[in-house]
């Protein structure tokens, strides 16, 4: 039985749990279909929390002080408008919130080290047109159970998030140090219903779960330890989109193997469908995730960060690398193309350590129908500072993804705010978000070490030929009303 508790609705909680394994069927509810993430367009990216039609961005704290209990954490909403999202908390009122375990309405309590906000995602889980938030809170302990993990769900409404009923719920069995809600992802994964499934990880693989009647149900588990593919996989990431074209989002699973003594990231990808979410293949990368139209062929494509091997080393690659399959009737094809900093036409040479893929974001920067691909490396060193970050943008084209108009940027950048300081690790999250609905993708990215731990968040705008560092703005917890001092702001940033 799932533990679940809820807030402002009276419906009783009830869960049903079905065997899981590829080719069984999931069975899920009637609602009204969400849309599958993955794509260029605002319905595809699931990020609409009150129906407006502009991109919403949700941002975590996971070690913000709430309540004076440190690191209990915090989430930060942001909506779209016809001039963007609001950088501050004062005009216009109701652009944007801070939400936490002690917000009135929602489930739980703020405690020490429950790290709320330390993995978020978006998705229409009740079918009601308004996307929904979906909480990790990693740290949480289920009475004596430390570190079990618990998971929020806040609904989205005309009124944005929070307004009506929420859920918390925790893993069918809670375990001490799993961790269950570190990270998560929502799309519609199968047939006989028109709402989006939800996939949470913890350290024994994901547990599934669907909207029915007003309660969530459990469906299962994917163990990542025993799938078929020849890689024992920890979990570490989340990622969906619909490589195959079939009308079903697909779950990528990635992060590392002990058979290889965790030195490479993988992925395992499970295929949607109208009666199964099955297992289909391994891929080699899962450092970073993220999936849209790279080459406009109505297929997603699948990006991937990687580690760099000892061979990347001896041929001075070795700063990290990225990996595109691109699409296709089969899902995901290889050969893998395999992008670094050492690649013609991209700025910058790779260097030990850079972590370029760390994080991926997947959106049309220019407006030009093909999906661009922002690139984050929290370990880039500027100059002699170490670890300032810096992020990079890559071009999609009809051939797939191009060097040709490539960017970068970094706090010493002309007319980027800020400076470049030792640990600030610009490019830890990296979100690209069309919140003005003008068909153009502003660049979201995070530094959650800068001003020692505080965080910071940075926002670049779009234009016709790419980002702009010009117009560019930056902004921390405090200007949206959270508690900043060592909070850790940005350190998840929805997908």
């Amino acid at each position: 039985m799932t533990n679940v508790s809820r807030k402002k609705v009276s419906a009783a909680v009830a869960s049903a749990t079905f065997l899981l394994l590829a080719g069984a069927g999931i069975v899920a509810a009637p609602a009204s279909y969400a849309g599958v993430p993955g794509g260029t367009s605002a319905v595809d990216r699931n990020s609409d929390f009150n129906g407006d039609g502009y991109d919403d961005v949700l941002i975590g704290a996971p070690s913000g002080t709430v309540d004076g209990k440190e690191g209990a954490g915090y989430v930060t909403v942001q909506y779209g408008a016809p001039n963007g999202i609001a950088t501050n908390n004062t005009v216009p009122k109701g652009r944007t919130a801070v939400i936490s375990q002690s917000t009135p309405g929602v489930p739980g309590t703020s405690e020490t080290y429950d790290s709320f906000g330390q993995a978020i995602a978006t998705g229409d889980l009740d079918g009601d047109g308004y996307d929904d938030a979906i909480i990790g809170a990693p740290g949480e302990d289920e009475g004596t159970v430390e570190d079990a993990g618990r998971v929020t769900v806040l609904y989205g409404s005309k009124a944005g998030l929070g307004a009506e009923m929420n859920d918390s719920f925790t893993s069918a069995t809670p375990k001490a140090g799993a961790r269950f809600g570190q990270s998560v992802a929502a799309a519609r994964f199968t047939g006989g219903a028109d709402t989006d499934s939800m996939a949470v990880l913890d350290d024994n693989g994901a547990q599934l779960f669907t909207y029915h009647t007003g309660i969530l149900h459990s469906l299962g588990t994917l163990n990542t330890t025993t799938h078929p593919g020849g890689h024992r996989l920890q979990p570490a990431y989340l990622t969906t989109g619909d490589y195959d074209r079939n009308g079903f989002a697909d779950l990528v699973i990635s992060g590392y193997s002990p058979d290889d003594d965790y030195q490479q990231g993988w992925s395992a990808l499970y295929a949607g469908g109208e009666t199964s979410l099955a297992y289909r293949q391994d891929l080699n990368g899962g450092l970073g995730t993220a999936s849209g139209d790279i080459n406009h062929d109505g297929y997603d494509d699948l990006v991937l960060g990687q580690l760099s091997s000892a061979d990347d080393k001896a041929e001075g690659d070795d700063g990290g690398k990225t990996a595109v399959y691109y699409g296709s009737s089969e899902g995901p094809t290889g050969p893998a193309d395999w992008w670094s900093q050492n690649s013609p036409g991209v700025p910058g040479t790779s260097e030990h350590g850079d972590a370029w893929g760390n994080d991926l974001s997947v959106g049309d920067v220019d407006g030009d129908g093909y999906a661009d691909v922002a690139v984050g490396a929290p370990g880039e060193d500027i100059g002699t500072v170490q670890d300032a970050g810096a992020v990079w943008l890559l071009r999609g084209s009809r051939d797939g993804l191009t060097a040709t108009g490539a960017q970068s940027f970094d706090q010493n950048t002309a007319n980027i705010p800020g400076t470049a300081e030792a640990d600030d690790a610009w490019g830890s999250q990296v979100r690209l978000a069309d919140t003005n609905r003008d068909g153009r993708a502003e660049l979201v990215a995070s530094a959650p070490g800068e001003n020692s731990g505080d965080g910071y968040v940075w926002l670049l705008p779009a234009g016709p030929n790419g980002l702009l560092a010009d117009g560019s703005s930056l902004y921390g917890a405090a200007d949206l009303g959270g508690a900043a001092k060592a909070a850790r702001f940005g350190a998840a940033i929805d997908e």
